[in-house]
């Protein structure tokens, strides 16, 4: 699995990526994005990423240090949102991308603080992918209902 995502973040390998790769290291992308988003990548957010992993793409061990790697990889690699939000847009119907925002809020909650920078990264992200500012409200509220 490792290979099929090097090939995919750093463009080379000859074989063309698989689409569910593609939104899957994207997705990973703006999930590390959010979590350095305060300056500090800690272990509560990086278990929050890898519980995500699990949970929503059925990955488990290596696998998801692999597709953390991956995300990694892309966001060093990438200076912009709009690269991992257009694969998002294009492959994820309305609910999954509010689900994503979802997960945003549960990366930025998993220290125990929202960060500005976290928040207005989601906004930022809503708006690139057509995520209402409700549908953003109601994600959040639900994050913060299974916190408490």
């Amino acid at each position: 699995m490792i290979e099929r995502i090097k090939a995919l973040v750093l463009g080379g390998g000859g074989a063309v990526p698989e689409k569910a790769m593609e939104t899957d290291v994207a997705a990973v992308a703006l999930l590390i994005e959010a979590a350095i988003m305060d300056g500090d990548f800690g272990a509560a957010e990086r278990a929050a990423i890898a519980a995500l992993i699990e949970e929503r793409f059925g990955l488990a061990g290596a696998d998801v240090e692999d597709l953390i790697t991956a995300g990694s990889m892309a966001v060093e690699k990438s200076h912009q949102l709009f690269a991992f939000t257009r694969v998002l847009k294009q492959g994820f119907d309305a609910g999954q991308r509010q689900q994503m925002i979802e997960m945003l809020w549960e990366v930025a909650y998993a220290d125990g603080v929202v960060h500005d920078y976290e928040a207005n990264l989601v906004r930022r992200v809503c708006g690139l992918l057509h995520v209402s500012d409700r549908d953003s409200g109601a994600a959040k509220k639900r994050v913060l209902a299974k916190l408490q």
